[in-house]
Formats: structure tokens, sequence, C-alpha cells
């Protein structure tokens, strides 16, 4: 199993659209074979901050989530609602 964790920053002004955005690709990538979870976070302290965890069943599964539909989509929205570029840290489970 592979997780990804990744941190998001979003303008406050955009905080609505990309919760509506990141829950459609969330829905979207819970069907995908190889995705076990895929959850939103959202800092309760800080409402701009969110924290994505996506676990994979293995390495293929991650990368052929990159080239779906929904995460394109996704991208190309949620991209300019960050206030800075997001970051990501990948996690074996033992």
């Amino acid at each position: 199993m592979k997780v990804l964790i990744v941190n998001i920053r979003v303008a406050k002004e955009r905080v609505g659209e990309f919760v509506a955005a990141t829950r459609e690709n969330a829905e979207a990538s819970r069907k995908e074979p190889g995705v076990a979870r895929f959850e939103i976070l959202q800092d309760e302290a800080d409402s701009c901050h969110f924290v994505l965890f996506e676990a994979y069943r293995d390495e293929k599964a991650q990368a052929s989530h990159k080239e779906t539909p929904h995460y394109r989509k996704w991208k190309d929205l949620a991209e300019p609602m960050m206030s800075e570029p997001r970051t990501r840290v990948l996690y074996s489970e033992l």
C-alpha cells in the first residue's frame, strides 16, 4: 500500500469552490480499483488548510490516478485556487 499525504493551502475567498471541486474528485477517485481510500481533511484551526489522504493499493494505481479525467479536471480547477504550491509526501505501509 502506498499512502500519499498532500498539504494544500487555499485562498480564503476560494475555499467553497475548492471543497466542491475536491469532493467531486474524491468521489470519482474512490471508484478507481486501485484506490483504497481517498479522504479530504480540513484544518479546524485554519479553514484554508487542507490535507488529502490518498491510499493506493500499489505504485501502478497511484500513477494511474494521475491519468484519469477527474484528476486532470481537479488539477486544472484547484491549482489556481491555491495560495501556495501544494506539498506531497509518499509513505509505504509497513
